[in-house]
């Protein structure tokens, strides 16, 4: 794997957000109401234990790095066991984190994903622990000005404060006794819990749209956001809310993307063995993303969005299955997404 110290100094893109290290267990348990349930009690014998580094921005800069681009990792790690393993593995693939901190005496954020092995369908248990610490004193917007593009994963409600340095980061600026835009940072953006509970008349949120290049939301969360009543709905909204594109991931019916000029619906790949589907939305928006980023076509963009998914739930954990660029360009050549435009 190349070092991210090995390519071209500049940064084609940043992943802001969370660093976590996940536990994969897969044990006998029975589904009710659309619940994992396991016998208060009960002592279960686990069938398979995986473990593996996670969170949306180490994700994503994984992916994002895979496919080729100089990329980055932005947000706070412990210095414990778990942070150490993650730090050796954004080096390891090649992420730089140059724009992470790393602190002393905190606890690393963890998850244990518990996994239902005929649908891939899994319910995590999640503590964010030294996540909360993405706050306005460390964040660092001036180097992040380096960066082409900034991917905004998800945040806990703490760290919304640095919404404010993201939209500096990311809005265009004259400066005094000078014409013409200085340079700015395009934008991608995952919104999180307290963004979607707000919806997208929030000032604050208002603000980030304007400036939005890609805005990735799965159907329930781009309903409650828009407070529209269907995905087609949603995505009207949300593009002339500012968003340049928008798309909408929704499970086993496939995903939208839309610019508003033009509007696409890919359905599920078929034929493949669902593992463990944590990780697919992350993966979907790397695969967007990059095709965006190497001026492909809308629908080559959900394609490989699609691909980019479909791979990742083929694996426990979310970035065994993370495509290189050669991969993913084999893939899109013979590519069997049923996409159609509305």
């Amino acid at each position: 794997m190349e070092k991210a110290s090995d390519k071209n100094g500049s940064i084609d893109i940043t992943s802001i957000g969370g660093a976590a290290f996940d536990v994969f267990i897969c044990a006998p348990h029975t589904i009710s109401n659309d619940n994992i349930q396991f016998p208060l009690g009960g002592k279960v014998k686990a069938k398979c234990v995986s473990e593996s580094c996670g969170g949306g921005a180490t994700n994503t800069s994984v992916g994002f790095s895979r496919l080729g681009m100089n990329a980055q990792f932005c947000g706070v790690m412990a210095d414990d066991e778990w942070g150490k393993r993650i730090q050796k593995n954004l080096e390891d693939e090649g992420v730089s984190i140059d724009a992470a901190l790393i602190v002393e005496d905190e606890v690393s954020s963890f998850s244990v994903i518990l996994v239902d092995e005929e649908s891939g369908r899994r319910s995590i248990i999640y503590s964010p622990n030294v996540n909360a610490h993405i706050c306005d004193p460390i964040f660092p917007k001036d180097s992040l000005k380096k960066s082409k593009w900034i991917f905004l994963n998800p945040l806990t409600d703490v760290s919304c404060v640095i919404l404010d340095d993201v939209v500096d980061l990311i809005s265009p600026s004259t400066p005094a006794g000078r014409s013409g835009q200085t340079n700015f940072c395009k934008f991608v953006w995952n919104p999180g819990g307290s963004q979607i509970r707000d919806g997208f008349d929030a000032k604050i949120i208002k603000d980030l749209l304007k400036h939005t290049n890609i805005l990735f939301l799965n159907s329930e969360e781009a309903l409650k956001f828009t407070r529209a009543s269907s995905i087609e709905d949603a995505l009207k909204t949300g593009v002339s809310a500012g968003a340049k594109i928008m798309c909408v991931t929704d499970g086993a019916n496939g995903a939208y993307i839309s610019d508003g000029e033009k509007t696409f619906n890919a359905e599920a790949i078929k034929d493949i063995k669902i593992v463990d589907t944590t990780g697919a939305g992350d993966a979907f928006a790397v695969g967007v993303t990059w095709a965006i980023y190497e001026d492909m076509s809308l629908s080559d963009a959900l394609c490989a969005g699609m691909i980019s998914s479909a791979s990742v739930i083929q694996h426990i954990g979310t970035q065994a299955g993370l495509l290189t660029d050669t991969e993913i360009r084999n893939r899109l050549k013979d590519s069997s997404v049923s996409v159609s435009q509305l």
